[in-house]
This record gives structure tokens, C-alpha cells and sequence, in this order.
């Protein structure tokens, strides 16, 4: 059957997926499974149920909850109602979570739990539109959603007709929901998607690769980012059954007991796991040793292209055989497929999980854009390391000549929900989306992306310095986790490094380093010296007036919760700058802009002290 709008996926399961797991769920160490007829039955009697509760087309309701197969069941029933799903970040402070609230205009809110109730309540009181609230898990003094699927089944046949008129009713460019964007500055912009933004989006992504309805996949990133989203309506649309991860902290547990075929993730994860590889590589002895640095050797060698040649062929058999094959039994032993996004994935880490018989495919797109732009294909001749691979069929795209990336299609969003002159200002008068990203196209089709377009500066010697591409080469070290550019209108370009602390935790310890906290470990002598080495490293691969002059590192590890990046992993730099303004100042209260690293690591030093912030 033809699949028009994303509630047209239950009439799917209805006549092609038939399966006990539709969906499922861990609780309590327990998987909880989801029949393909549970999923369209509770869909609709939840559907019956908000009729009943007065909801019509076009009201709203927000859900602020983890993954869970709810979710799925509560965005369905709102789309085949009309009434337009706003899903919500969990981990937003309060302060974005009263305005995507009022802003929105919702009248009712699904969350999951009472610690969401608890950091929400006063804020949902505040809000006189919020008429009613309803939670997953039992919560004192919060009605349970189930209430609304007893009251649906009770009036099923006082709503058939009318919630297939309302059906029949919806057109693929009516809208159905909107997602707001975590954003880097400023309010969050709610962005307007159509039921044919993402539907165009799923299906065409869903022909790329190789799973299918005899597949399982676990799902950990956030249902309400629309990256995870779109991805579980794909799997839908091919029947493949969907595992939603007990937790962040359960995930490979997860992976390896259902033998997952495969998830999508963002990089982070393949850099905390090779990691962890690389840790535990360099504990072996011997001819051990050797032979395990010698297949990751190897795989840094991996070309898609070239890799059938008998030679190559030949010893990366013998590594598999020796190495290799313990790292997918890590995964389950079954990962056919991985999807990276969010972020720029490191070609090493492509190439050695490639080698190792673990597909990476990186692929690039925004909340606007429903969200794919383009994605590498499983296939030789159609996968490029380092792009995000070619663009999606159906969409169009071409490069301004001030280098931005201009997209058009079916997956371009309706707007800006109440703001039309945003809009405007990043859809041109001939339709095309401003992305705000830098890029190029490799061999005239893989699309490449080298930076953002706010986020180049320039130096007081009138040069341009791309930050992204910067940060993205430090943070290739085992020793760095985030880093931050710093050097608008200076004369030089710095640096603000967050190290990663739980590799250099271990690393200190083997080395029997000492120090009472964080702040005073990173000011020890071999952790100083182990970073500038990595800046040196750095400074050899960019031009002159690229190359870091002084850098500070500090002891706080940067996350969404404390406002260094936001929930989808990005830096947000204004955040940043306030933070540690007075690090900045200090880097540039000198006249001389000489290489003064060595000045730096003395005066970190000097300040070797309990409860230094930073050096």
C-alpha cells in the first residue's frame, strides 16, 4: 500500500508486518514486548480516547518522555487526529522548557515519570492553556495515559466514523508536528514539518540499506530529536522490529542480549568504544600486542574501493581471524549496519570499524529538512570516508558561491512556527534553504562538509579560520574530548580544551601519576606534556595563521546539562565564551604573539593549586 502520512504505517503493519515485536522495551531488566496489533490497537483506542477528551485538529500536545514504545502509540494517535505533536527534550533546562511550552501553545502533555513530573510542575502550573497532564509510569497526583485507552475502547464505536472522516481528511502537506530546534544561541525555533517533509524523507533513506522485517534494531538516542525519529518511522516502514535500550548506561548490554542487526548512534559512541579498544590493546604484551596494533594498522589502511584486492584482502582475512572478529562479538555479533550522525564522524574510526565488518554510514541533514540531505550508501562506488555521501534522491542541492549549502525538495520544511520573517530569511525567494553549513562537493557528487558558516571568523590580519575543522582534527586524540576555538579579531588563534577525563584517569594510574582532583590532574607534568605534544601534532597540518598560539585546558567536562553543548551534541559557544571569558582575556593580554605554549605549561604550573578551573 501506498504511504502518504505516518499513520498510514499502521495500515502497513495491518497488511504486511505481522510480528510479536513490533516494538519493544526494557523495564526492569525485562523486555517487554509489542504485538503489531497491540501497537495499531492501543494507537486507535488512544486516538478515541483524546476525541472523547475534546481534543480536534490542529490543538496541541507535547510529550516529554524517554524512548518507549508509548511514544510511538500517543504520535500516532495525535496524527491520525490532526492534533499536532510536540515532542520535547527532557534534559532542557526549565527556562526552555516554559518556552517551548507556552510558545507552542499545548493544552495537554504525555510525560513519562515522576522525576519529569517533579522538575516540570511548577512550570505546567504556571501555564493556564495546560489542561491536562498524563503520565506513562505511575505518579502520584498525575493521571496514568491508560485512562485515556480505557475511555477510547469504551467509545470506539461513538468515534469509528468520525476518526476515519478526520483520517481521510489529513492531507501529506498538512502539518503534524513541531520540533523545536536545541540551537546553539538564543530562543529555540519551532520548525513546521508535514506529514509528505518526512514521509518523502523515510522512504527514500529506507532504499539505502540492507535491513528488513526479519531484522531487529536497538533505539537509545531521543525519539524527540528528529534524527532518531525519522530513523524509527523507517524502520517501521521496512517491519523492522524496533528495541528501545533500558538506559544510557545498558546499551551494549542491550545490543549484545537481543543481537541487534543494527542502531544508529552518534560519533561520541564510536570514539568512547574504540577507546576503550585502544585501552585495552595497549595492556597486551608481546607478540599479542603486536599483532593487535598490527590489524588496527590495517584497518586505517581500509578503501572501499581497493579493499578486494588479494593482498589487502588476504591479511585483513588473517586479522579478522585474529582481532577483528572479538570486536563485533563485543556488538552481539550480528551488527549489519550503523547510521552516524549529529556530528562529523573521524574517517579513522570509519575506516577500522569498515576493516573490522562493522558498516558506519555517515550520513548529514538538519531538523528543516526532515531531516536527511544525503547519506553514504553500503555499496562500492557510493561511499566516500570523510563526506556525508550523496545526496538523497528527490532532493536537490548546490553550493552558493560564498561555499554555503542551499537545499530544496520535498523534505524542506513548512517554516518557522510563528515566525515568518525567520523564515524568509533562510528560504530564499526561489526556494531554497540556507543551511548555514560550509561544504563542497568531492568528485562533483559526495558531498562535504568543512564548517558553519556563523561560526568562520576572521583574524586581525584579515585571514578566515574555520573553527569546526580545527576542533575536529584535535579531537581525534585519545586525550581530548571536546575542544573550542577561540581568536575573532586577534591577532592569533587559541584554544579551550575539555580533556577526556576517564581516559586520563586510567592513563594516570597506570603511570602512578597522583592528584587530588581533575583540576589538579590536568596540571600534572606528563598530562601537560602528552597535550602539547597533541597541539603540536595539530599545528603541522594548518596553515600559519591557523596554527594554536596558547591554549587552556579545564577541568570541567562539558555537557548538555551544563550548558556547554546542547542535546544534540553540539558546542554552543556563546555559552562557552561566557563561561570562561576570563580564560580568553587572560590568553590575550599579551602584546606578543609568539608561539608560547611552553609559557603556557609553566603557568599552569605555578598555579598547580586545589580547585584551579583551568590553566
Amino acid at each position: 500500500m501506498e504511504v502518504t502520512r505516518t499513520f498510514d504505517l499502521l495500515d502497513l503493519y495491518s497488511e504486511k508486518y505481522q510480528k510479536e515485536d513490533a516494538l519493544a522495551v526494557k523495564r526492569n531488566k525485562t523486555w517487554e514486548k509489542f504485538s503489531s496489533d497491540d501497537y495499531i490497537r492501543m494507537s486507535y483506542d488512544l486516538a478515541y480516547g483524546l476525541l472523547e477528551l475534546g481534543f480536534k485538529k490542529g490543538d496541541k500536545i507535547a510529550s516529554i518522555t524517554n524512548n518507549r514504545p508509548e511514544w510511538n502509540i500517543s504520535d500516532m494517535a495525535m496524527a491520525m487526529t490532526g492534533i499536532i505533536h510536540i515532542p520535547v527534550f527532557p534534559t532542557l533546562n526549565d527556562e526552555d522548557h516554559k518556552y517551548i511550552l507556552e510558545h507552542s501553545e499545548v493544552t495537554g502533555l504525555f510525560i513519562s515519570d515522576k522525576s519529569i513530573y517533579q522538575k516540570l510542575k511548577d512550570i505546567i502550573s504556571s501555564i493556564p492553556a495546560i489542561r491536562f497532564v498524563y503520565s506513562f509510569n505511575e505518579v502520584e497526583g498525575v493521571n496514568r495515559w491508560k485512562e485515556i485507552l480505557t475511555i477510547g475502547h469504551a467509545n470506539r464505536e461513538k468515534f469509528r466514523e468520525v476518526l476515519e472522516r478526520t483520517k481521510s481528511g489529513i492531507r501529506p502537506e498538512d502539518m503534524f508536528t513541531i520540533v523545536y530546534t536545541s540551537g546553539t544561541t538564543g530562543s529555540p525555533k519551532g520548525v513546521m514539518l508535514s506529514h509528505r517533509n518526512m514521509v518523502s524523507n523515510f522512504i527514500e533513506t529506507s532504499k539505502i540499506q540492507p535491513l528488513n522485517k526479519d531484522h531487529k534494531i536497538i533505539s537509545f538516542l531521543p525519539l524527540c530529536h528528529i534524527y532518531e525519529r525519522s530513523v524509527n518511522y523507517h524502520y517501521q516502514y521496512l517491519g523492522i522490529s524496533i528495541y528501545y535500550a533500558e538506559n544510557m548506561g545498558t546499551i551494549l548490554d542491550d545490543i549484545r542480549e537481543i543481537k541487534a542487526d543494527g542502531f544508529n548512534t552518534v560519533p561520541r559512541l564510536f570514539e568512547k568504544v574504540y577507546d576503550k579498544i585502544m585501552t585495552l590493546g595497549k595492556s597486551l604484551t608481546g607478540i599479542r600486542k603486536k599483532i593487535f596494533f598490527g590489524a588496527v594498522g590495517l584497518g586505517m589502511q581500509y578503501d572501499p574501493d581497493t579493499c578486494n584486492r588479494l593482498w589487502y584482502k588476504t591479511r585483513l582475512k588473517i586479522a579478522d581471524m585474529l582481532v577483528f572478529h572479538k570486536w563485533r562479538e563485543a556488538l552481539g555479533g550480528n551488527v549489519k549496519l550503523i547510521v552516524s550522525g549529529g556530528s562529523a564522524l573521524q574517517p579513522r574510526l570509519a575506516k577500522i570499524f569498515w576493516a573490522a565488518g562493522v558498516q558506519i554510514l555517515e550520513g548529514y541533514g538538519l531538523t528543516e529538512t526532515s531531516p536527511v540531505i544525503s547519506v553514504n550508501h553500503p555499496v562500492k562506488g557510493m561511499l566516500r570516508f570523510g563526506t556525508v555521501g550523496l545526496v538523497l534522491e528527490g532532493v536537490q542541492v548546490k553550493i552558493a558561491d560564498d561555499g554555503e549549502i542551499l537545499c530544496k525538495g520535498p523534505n524542506l520544511m513548512i517554516g518557522y512556527y510563528k515566525d515568518p520573517e525567520y523564515t524568509a530569511q533562510v528560504i530564499d525567494n526561489e526556494g531554497w534553504f540556507h543551511t548555514g553549513d560550509i561544504g563542497i562537493f568531492e568528485d562533483g557528487k559526495f558531498l562535504k562538509i568543512t564548517d558553519r558558516k556563523k561560526e568562520i571568523f576572521k583574524t586581525t590580519s584579515g585571514k578566515y579560520v574555520a573553527p569546526q575543522v580545527i576542533e575536529n582534527k584535535l579531537k581525534e586524540s585519545i586525550f581530548i574530548e571536546q575542544a573550542i576555538v577561540v581568536g575573532e579579531n586577534e591577532k592569533f588563534v587559541s584554544i579551550i580544551i575539555s580533556p577526556n577525563f576517564n581516559y586520563l584517569h586510567n592513563w594516570c594510574a597506570e603511570r602512578n601519576i597522583l592528584y587530588r582532583d581533575n583540576c589538579n590532574m590536568v596540571v600534572q607534568g606528563p598530562v601537560l606534556a602528552e597535550i602539547q605534544k597533541e597541539i603540536y601534532t595539530l599545528n603541522k597540518q594548518l596553515a600559519l595563521h591557523e596554527q594554536v598560539k596558547r591554549f587552556r585546558i579545564v577541568c570541567d567536562e562539558w555537557t548538555p546539562l551544563t550548558g556547554e553543548l546542547s542535546p544534540s551534541m553540539k558546542l554552543k559557544r556563546s555559552n562557552i565564551h561566557k563561561k570562561y571569558r576570563h580564560l580568553i582575556a587572560d590568553m590575550y593580554s599579551r602584546q606578543n604573539d609568539q608561539d608560547v605554549i611552553d609559557e603556557t605549561i609553566t603557568k599552569a604550573r605555578q598555579n598547580n593549586r586545589k580547585n584551579d578551573t583551568a590553566f
